[in-house]
């Protein structure tokens, strides 16, 4: 392989240098923070919630706990998490863009949840935190915009304890062959236009629409996780495969 293409990732659909799609990513999320929560009840028609339930209750957090929301942006799952681990456990939301922390900030001190979350901006391929520190980890929606996956990977397992675990929801591939071409319809056709309608960017939406059939499918990303190290790896399709919840732990 040439060194060209060894230095080039996905970008949606689009062959770019792995230093640009960090920015290119950064872009995309400042353009669509203000209507994030909004957009994501409008295109799952309200699934990402009980999707994101499914995760909390195979989190295994118990009071005490310390918890990283990587990739948390708005902070959906840090305001469960914050309640499970209590005044003697710590969450934090983390993010590389600083647009989506901030309205992951505002929204859970609207919600007076304020002394047992901190916020820090951090490139998962590489987190500023000590070795073996979390019990748990998630990534929600998060892992397809990475550049470098099997490093944000490895970064993970380093800083989660011994016996702590990874959940990492995500859109996936789909089981049913006539439901995947209505969801590629919905996903180039209609998503786009409610993202020109709505959050007045339909570029955006495009790409994560294209973001989402370029990512690794189920076996493939269990695959990865085993690689790294992780153990009894394992997922959970979710709506048909839609979205899968994978689960590895670090012993």
């Amino acid at each position: 392989m040439s060194n060209k293409l060894k230095n080039t990732t996905h970008f949606g659909y689009k062959t770019v240098y792995k230093e640009e799609k960090t920015n290119l990513v950064s872009n995309v999320f400042h353009s669509v923070a203000s209507r994030y929560d909004l957009m994501n009840d409008i295109m799952s028609l309200g699934m990402h919630r009980i999707w994101k339930c499914f995760t909390i209750q195979h989190s295994g957090v118990k009071p005490g706990h310390y918890v990283l929301d990587l990739a948390g942006g708005t902070g959906d799952l840090t305001a469960h998490f914050a309640s499970l681990v209590g005044e003697s456990g710590l969450v934090v939301l983390a993010d590389i863009n600083n647009s989506m922390l901030k309205e992951g900030r505002k929204k859970l001190r609207n919600k007076g949840i304020l002394k047992n979350v901190r916020y820090v901006q951090a490139n998962a391929e590489n987190l500023p935190f000590p070795d073996q520190v979390f019990d748990c980890i998630t990534i929600a929606f998060g892992l397809r915009n990475i550049t470098e996956s099997n490093q944000a990977l490895t970064s993970m397992l380093r800083v989660l304890k011994r016996g702590g675990r990874l959940l990492i929801l995500e859109f996936s591939k789909l089981e049913s062959a006539l439901l995947n071409k209505i969801y590629n319809i919905y996903s180039f056709k209609v998503l786009p236009f409610l993202g020109k309608l709505i959050a007045q960017d339909q570029h955006s939406y495009r790409y994560l629409a294209e973001s989402i059939h370029v990512h690794p499918d189920q076996e493939t990303l269990k695959r990865m996780m085993i690689d790294v190290g992780f153990h009894e790896t394992s997922y959970t399709n979710l709506t048909g495969g839609i979205v899968a919840l994978h689960r590895g732990f670090k012993f």
